[in-house]
C-alpha cells in the first residue's frame, strides 16, 4: 500500500506533459478539409508566421487554393491593387504546359501585388526634385517608407555564403554609407571570393520575432580575385587599415598587433551608395527572381548648330561628409570646357579656379570618417566620403559618383596667400576624375582648386559628337 500514491502521482505527471503537448498533436490529426478551413479565416501575418511551425503547417499555410481566395478579396477592396506580372506568369505556365499553377504561385503573386501597391503611391515623391543637386529631395523617406534595408552575401572560396544585415546605416544629403561587421565571421579578406549587396524590400506586416518576406535586388557582384591587384590603403588609425577595394566600397582591416591573426583578418565592410536611382536599384521591379539594374540606354543628344555642343551648360553639386554630416556641400553653375583645352582624353571642368581667392571655400569641419565594431569604435582622420552630382545642360544626370577618398600630402608649391601645407583629394574612375585642393589655415582646410574631369568617350557617347 506505500507504493499506490507514488505510482499515481507518476502517471498524473506524465498525464501533464501529455496534456502540454496536446494541441498542436490534437490539430495535426484534424482532416484536412478541417484545417484548411479554419486556416481560410487568417490574415496573411498569421498565415505566414503559421508556416514556420513544422512542415505539415508550412504546407498547408502556402496552400495556392488558399492564396488565391486571399489575393482577389483584397484586389476587390483596393481597386487599384494589380500585379503586371500575372500575364507572364501564366503564360510561363502554359509554355511549362501546367495545368495547376505551381508552387507558391498565390503567395508570391499577392506579396509582389503588396509590394508594387506600395510603390505607386509612394513613386510620386520621387518626381519632387531638388534644385540643386537635380536628385529627387525625398529618397531617405520614400526608401524608409517602402521598408528597405540591405543585405551583404559573403561566399568564400571553399564555396561557403553568409549574409548579414547593415551594422548602421547613415544618410547624408546625396549619399548613405553601409556598414557590416561580421561578428568574427569575417576573417580574412584573402579568402572571400565574391561580395554580393541585395536592396531588400520588406512587407508590412505584425510578424513579432520573425523576419518579414520581402523581395531580393542585386545591386552589386563584386570579385575579390579582380581587385586584389588594384587594392589601394586609403588611411589607417591604431585599431584598422582602411582598403579600397572599388570606388564606394571599403574594407576594414585589423592591424597586426590588434588581431591575432595575421593582417587579412576583416574588422567591417562600408559601401557608399549614391542616391542616384537608388530607390530603383534597391527594389527592382522583376517579381520572381532578380538581376542587376543597369541604367537605362539613352538616346545621344544631338545639336548640329552648336559648336561648342558638350563642352558647358554643367551643373556640378560636390558634398564631402564624415557619414553623419556634411563637411562641404557646394553647388556650381555654368560650368565649361573649351575646345582647345581638351587633353589626354579629358574634358576639365573648372569649379573653382586657384587664382581666383574669392572662390576659396573653408570646410566646416574636420576631414575625418568614423568606424564602428562590435564594441569597437574608432575614427580615420584624413578620410571622407567624396558625392559628385554632374549635371548636363538638360538637367539630366550625367556622371555620379559616391566613395570613400583620402586627403594626401603634398609637394608645397609657392603661394602668398596660404602658409600652410598643401593637400590633394583625388578620385578617379573609368569615366572621369575629380580633383581637390587643399590647404591648411589656422588649423582647418580650405579648398583652393576643384575640377571634374570627364572622359571624352563618355561626352561623344552621350552628346553624340566626335571631340
Amino acid at each position: 500500500m506505500a507504493t499506490a500514491p507514488k505510482a499515481v502521482r507518476y502517471r498524473a505527471v506524465r498525464t501533464f506533459k501529455r496534456a502540454h503537448k496536446s494541441p498542436l498533436i490534437f490539430l495535426e490529426r484534424l482532416p484536412l478539409e478541417i484545417l484548411m478551413k479554419m486556416l481560410s479565416y487568417l490574415d496573411v501575418s498569421a498565415l505566414y508566421t503559421l508556416s514556420h511551425v513544422n512542415k505539415l503547417f508550412y504546407q498547408l499555410a502556402n496552400d495556392n487554393v488558399l492564396w488565391e481566395k486571399i489575393h482577389k478579396a483584397e484586389h476587390r477592396r483596393k481597386r487599384n491593387l494589380k500585379c503586371d506580372c500575372t500575364y507572364e506568369l501564366l503564360q510561363m505556365m502554359s509554355r511549362m504546359e501546367l495545368e495547376d499553377p505551381p508552387e507558391n504561385f498565390w503567395k508570391l503573386l499577392h506579396l509582389n501585388s503588396l509590394i508594387k501597391y506600395d510603390m505607386k503611391k509612394l513613386k510620386s515623391n520621387l518626381g519632387i526634385l531638388n534644385r540643386h543637386t537635380g536628385l529627387p529631395s525625398r529618397t531617405k523617406q520614400v526608401l524608409r517608407n517602402l521598408r528597405v534595408t540591405w543585405e551583404l552575401t559573403v561566399s568564400d572560396k571553399s564555396g561557403h555564403k553568409s549574409t548579414f544585415e547593415p551594422s548602421w546605416c547613415r544618410f547624408c544629403e546625396t549619399s548613405v554609407s553601409l556598414s557590416w561587421s561580421g561578428g568574427g565571421q569575417l576573417s580574412d579578406y584573402k579568402k572571400i571570393s565574391t561580395l554580393h549587396l541585395h536592396g531588400v524590400r520588406r512587407i508590412a506586416l505584425n510578424l513579432p520575432g520573425l523576419k518579414t518576406p520581402g523581395r531580393r535586388s542585386l545591386m552589386l557582384k563584386l570579385d575579390m580575385q579582380a581587385v586584389a591587384e588594384s587594392m589601394q590603403i586609403i588611411g589607417r588609425d591604431k585599431l584598422v587599415e582602411l582598403k579600397l577595394l572599388q570606388p564606394g566600397i571599403i574594407i576594414g582591416v585589423w592591424r597586426r598587433f590588434v588581431s591575432l591573426q595575421d593582417q587579412s583578418s576583416v574588422a567591417f565592410v562600408m559601401f557608399t551608395l549614391h542616391f542616384h536611382r537608388l530607390v530603383e536599384r534597391s527594389t527592382n521591379e522583376n517579381p520572381l527572381w532578380y538581376s542587376s539594374l543597369e541604367d537605362p540606354i539613352l538616346k545621344p543628344i544631338s545639336d548640329d548648330v552648336d559648336p561648342e555642343h558638350g563642352l558647358h551648360g554643367y551643373q556640378l553639386h560636390v558634398a564631402l561628409n564624415d557619414t553623419t554630416c556634411d563637411i562641404m556641400s557646394e553647388n556650381f553653375s555654368q560650368l565649361f570646357c573649351r575646345r582647345a583645352d581638351i587633353s589626354d582624353g579629358l574634358i576639365r571642368l573648372s569649379a573653382i579656379s586657384r587664382s581666383n581667392p574669392s572662390q576659396h571655400s573653408p570646410l566646416s569641419g574636420s576631414v575625418s570618417l568614423p568606424w564602428s565594431c562590435e564594441s569597437l569604435q574608432g575614427n580615420v582622420q584624413n578620410c571622407c566620403v567624396l558625392s559628385v552630382t554632374l549635371l548636363d545642360f538638360c538637367k539630366g544626370k550625367f556622371w555620379c559618383v559616391g566613395s570613400a577618398v583620402s586627403v594626401q600630402l603634398q609637394e608645397t608649391p609657392v603661394c602668398y596667400d596660404y602658409d600652410g601645407e598643401h593637400f590633394l583629394i583625388l578620385h578617379q574612375d573609368s569615366e572621369g576624375r575629380v580633383e581637390i585642393q587643399l590647404v591648411t589655415e589656422q588649423t582647418r582646410f580650405v579648398v583652393v582648386s576643384l575640377a571634374v574631369c570627364v572622359a571624352v568617350g563618355k561626352v561623344n557617347k552621350h552628346f553624340g559628337t566626335s571631340y
